[in-house]
């Protein structure tokens, strides 16, 4: 296990404007940027899921919330113009494949216009130091390679999920290139994240949310893609990442800012069925069965190369699969028990980032 070298407390007292602050990754971000002192600005609509991680902890009285849509770019306008942030990392989307199948025109609506409309918002908005968009691992052209995708591979996803974070990529370039470069400008950046599991994430059609699900119902785990290989990380693995890249580029824009993968180490990419396995062996008492459901296409092997992140930000993931799917049980058992669910995440943040 390598040393996490990221030091949270450059945060203390500096405003953060993130989007998509109510879904899962967000409510994670919200709650580490708080525990070190940060001014957190949140911009996002309110959460589809019920339950949802955001509304089950006492986040939102500790920062300050927005409720906002991305495609509404006055809005948007009107409320980084009051805030003034210094910091600001988009994760507003809309996330899943399976869903960008059947709302296409909302998908790219939320995550072509919505990376337009916010860099928009930094470009007539001096103030920001540090721009990272996040978008996805799944933004490489698959050609279902048996090695890691590299930062300078080419971006063309095939499902309108995938597709639009390419063009996310796309426009934040054209930003960057067009209007970023001068003095005194923002630093910009693209952060391109792995399979994220962890606490509190209730998703429709993601592995872990339905494992959990399953466990809860005392039910079988049903698997559609049991040999799909996936780069499977604990989502504060790559919040890590997020946050050390927007550190770095707001002390040396030149030197630090780009495009970054943020992913496992080999060992923990692994198979849908030999994670399940895992997850069974260590919730105890349930079982899997594979059963494809005949969906829309998903790719079939997918890894990140994550040594441009390594060697040049000296960013490691921390906690192996094994861990990911401990701390994600740990979770839910304490929400299961109704137990304090911020005092859980506190402790695996605190444990995470030694502090």
């Amino acid at each position: 296990m390598e040393k996490m070298v990221t030091d949270l407390s450059f945060f203390k007292g500096k405003k953060v404007f993130i989007t998509g602050h109510t879904g899962f990754k967000g409510t994670w971000l919200c709650k580490i940027l708080r525990y070190v002192g940060a001014d957190v600005i949140g911009y996002s609509l309110n959460s589809l899921f019920v339950p949802n991680l955001y509304n089950l902890t006492n986040i939102n009285n500790d920062i300050k919330s927005i409720v906002g849509d991305i495609r509404d770019l006055e809005f948007l306008q009107k409320n980084m113009k009051e805030t003034k942030p210094e910091i600001v990392i988009h994760m507003a989307a809309q996330p899943l494949v399976r869903n960008s199948y059947e709302n296409p025109v909302y998908t790219y609506e939320t995550n072509v216009m919505g990376t337009v409309n916010i860099l928009e918002c930094i470009r007539l908005n001096g103030c920001v130091r540090s721009f990272v968009n996040v978008t996805t691992d799944k933004v490489y052209e698959n050609k279902e390679f048996f090695w890691g995708y590299r930062e300078n591979e080419n971006l063309c996803g095939l499902d309108p999920y995938s597709n639009s974070k390419s063009c996310s990529e796309l426009i934040t370039h054209s930003y960057k290139e067009s209007f970023f470069k001068g003095k005194g400008t923002a630093a910009i950046s693209t952060a391109r994240s792995g399979n994220v599991i962890g606490g509190g994430d209730f998703a429709k059609d993601r592995i872990i949310p339905d494992c959990v699900r399953a466990a809860i119902e005392k039910d079988t785990i049903i698997v559609r893609n049991k040999n799909s290989i996936r780069p499977y990380q604990h989502v504060l693995d790559c919040l890590s990442g997020y946050l050390l890249l927007s550190i770095k580029q707001y002390e040396d824009k030149n030197k630090f800012q780009g495009n970054y993968n943020f992913g496992p180490n080999e060992e923990s990419c692994s198979t849908t069925g030999e994670l399940v396995d895992l997850f069974c062996r260590l919730w105890g008492n349930i079982n899997w069965i594979s059963k494809s459901d005949n969906g829309p296409h998903e790719a079939k092997f997918l890894k990140l190369d994550c040594s441009k992140s390594k060697s040049v930000l000296n960013w490691h993931p921390m906690w192996n699969i094994r861990t990911a799917v401990e701390k994600v049980i740990e979770w839910t058992k304490v929400y299961l028990n109704n137990e304090d669910i911020d005092i859980c995440m506190d402790n695996q943040i605190k444990n995470y980032f030694n502090l």
